[in-house]
């Protein structure tokens, strides 16, 4: 018997097809892992099982009855909870407020909150999942916040549980958490829909995985079974080359440094970054590693002149370019990969051609006396998208046509083509499938290798251990710690990231 039966879920957003024809079913009491990448219609699928949205054809089953779902209150009437990647949490209540939000116990006419927390306290202690009731929401940690959610769930009654993309907000401490949770769980019979694109946590915590491709179904195997190369090839339809592992010595000069780089909090509040020293040799990648809110941001936008430090110098080939514009620090010799290529990477009505060329058009190579040289831009752009596998129609369509993966892999080459000896490479996979995550890890391996620089600030820990020489620790605005790579385990680049030095 099956806890949960799809058959031929079709589903269509106008012209784009989201699920054609997909097949997913799980067990009782096991972790499935529903495994794509980024557009696969993983998410589509499973907003259909807890009732967001509602097929267009097809058959689902729970106990191996046909059931219809028209809402979420269906769905969780028929024992289906869902814990969503951005939580759906009223951060100023607390968490017991939270948890009983429409469907408040009552006692002589009253909610009956002592009821609650020693509910909230029952199934919190049976599965691990720690919590104080009292605590106001937007006071706890995130991995804290996600715990609300699934207790939210299981009180309830979900006999289901699907989790989209849990671990994408966590560190590696946090994830460790949930996977005991999620493994004590599934050995009380809950069955667990794990919705996910990383191969390494799926070979960890699933017992079997579904994969989809371009919105259909390629295969259920036992993970037992798979390997992670075989589970990217059915992802992508192709094996992926090994990463170049070839290091070139990293060069004696120091091409980019920050020297006390401070940027000052706003009314009174701490310092964003606190007196930051780092400095990045030609030939090596210097990791950032830390979670979202710590300074990132800001170290990003100190080191292209989008801000100015509060105090503190930057240096760019040893030229001190402290309070200049971003024109003047790219033209300095830095490659820029922002962390939000729509705001800061793009322009998403411009031609691919016209995009091919931002941040450059104001050179002598591309334009006259402020008129561009078409022919040369063109040129420009057609070389770049060959050069960098832009899948795209013409170099005349609208870059915001063109897949999330397509317009990274534009702004990476466009970037990485210009004169550079410093890449600043902010989250620079964010979002981001399995196949253009590797072509993307790639090109920056390939910079580094070419004797440039790189300034790496990524919140996927297992990129900066991936790619990284050394590795800067970034808390609250801070750089607590800069050890070579090799001399991290990743527990304690965890701990390190959360504030805590030898586990305390």
């Amino acid at each position: 018997m099956y806890a949960v039966r799809m058959e031929n879920i079709t589903k269509r957003f106008g012209s784009v097809t989201a699920n054609e024809a997909v097949d997913f079913a799980a067990f009782p009491g096991e972790i499935h892992c529903l495994l794509g990448e980024n557009g696969a219609g993983k998410s589509t699928l499973m907003r259909i099982l807890f009732g967001l949205c509602r097929a267009d054809s097809g058959l689902i089953c729970i106990d191996d009855e046909p059931v219809d779902i028209s809402g979420p209150r269906d769905a969780i009437s028929l024992g289906i909870g869902m814990v969503h990647q951005h939580f759906m949490l009223a951060e100023r209540l607390t968490v017991e407020e939270n948890i009983i939000a429409g469907c408040e116990p009552s006692k002589n006419g009253l909610v009956d909150y002592d009821g609650a927390r020693e509910r909230i306290l029952e199934v919190s202690q049976r599965y691990g999942l720690t919590v104080d009731p009292t605590a106001v929401v937007e006071d706890i940690s995130v991995g804290q916040q996600q715990r609300v959610e699934i207790i939210k769930a299981l009180m309830r009654g979900a006999k289901v549980l699907i989790l989209d993309e849990p671990t994408a907000v966590l560190t590696p401490p946090e994830v460790e958490e949930l996977f005991v949770v999620m493994r004590a769980l599934r050995d009380a019979g809950t069955t667990i829909i794990f919705i996910t694109h990383k191969l390494k946590e799926t070979m960890e915590i699933s017992d079997r995985v579904t994969v989809l491709r371009d919105g259909r179904t390629v295969g259920v195997v036992n993970t037992a079974d798979a390997t992670p190369d075989s589970l990217v090839e059915m992802m992508v339809g192709r094996s992926l080359p090994i990463h170049d592992s070839h290091r070139v010595p990293a060069k004696d000069g120091i091409f980019l440094q920050l020297k006390d780089v401070s940027v000052a909090g706003k009314k009174g509040s701490r310092a964003r970054l606190d007196s930051v020293n780092i400095a990045v040799r030609g030939g090596e990648i210097l990791g950032i590693a830390g979670v979202d809110g710590n300074g990132q941001l800001e170290l990003e936008e100190v080191a292209t002149g989008l801000q100015r430090p509060s105090k503190g110098q930057i240096i760019v080939n040893g030229q001190d370019v402290t309070g200049s514009d971003t024109r003047s620090i790219r033209d300095s010799g830095v490659a820029y990969i922002p962390s939000d290529r729509l705001k800061r990477g793009m322009v998403d009505s411009f031609s691919i051609a016209r995009n091919s060329v931002l941040g450059m058009h104001h050179s002598a190579h591309f334009s006259h006396r402020g008129v561009i040289k078409e022919d040369v831009v063109r040129r420009h752009a057609e070389n770049l998208v060959d050069v960098y596998d832009v899948r795209s129609e013409s170099i005349d369509q609208p870059i915001g046509s063109l897949s999330g993966g397509n317009q990274q892999k534009l702004v990476v080459g466009r970037e990485l083509l210009r004169p550079h000896s410093v890449v600043v490479a902010a989250q620079p996979t964010r979002g981001l499938d399995v196949g253009a995550t590797h072509y993307i890890r790639e090109q920056i391996l390939a910079s580094r290798n070419k004797g440039k620089a790189v300034l790496l600030i990524s919140a996927e820990l297992d990129e900066i251990l991936e790619l990284s020489d050394r590795i800067a620790v970034i808390y609250e605005g801070r750089i607590v710690d800069v050890r070579p790579t090799s001399q991290y385990t990743e527990r304690e680049l965890g701990l390190l990231m959360t504030g805590q030095r030898n586990g305390v």
